[in-house]
């Protein structure tokens, strides 16, 4: 009796074991989830950096724009 109970126990752990394992598919589709999402967050990195490049030369572009006209109006500080 002590035998058999065993013998139910080991194959219940390995039967177990088993059915809980990764199969390849599940691996790849976790793999192919975890490249999107790393694409997503690397595009919006990249549209944030755009955006804040963007928002920058149009700040330059007002104090260059500003700096010529001060400086056509003869109020430029070096002077």
């Amino acid at each position: 009796m002590k035998k058999l109970i065993l013998s139910f126990a080991a194959l219940s752990l390995v039967f177990s074991i088993y059915s809980c394992r990764e199969t390849k598919e599940e691996k790849a589709e976790d793999a192919m989830e975890e490249m999107v999402d790393d694409t997503e967050d690397a595009m919006d990195d990249a549209g944030d950096a755009m955006e804040n490049a963007a928002e920058e030369t149009g700040d330059a572009m007002e104090n260059a724009a500003q700096e010529v006209e001060d400086e056509v109006e003869g109020n430029d500080d070096a002077m």
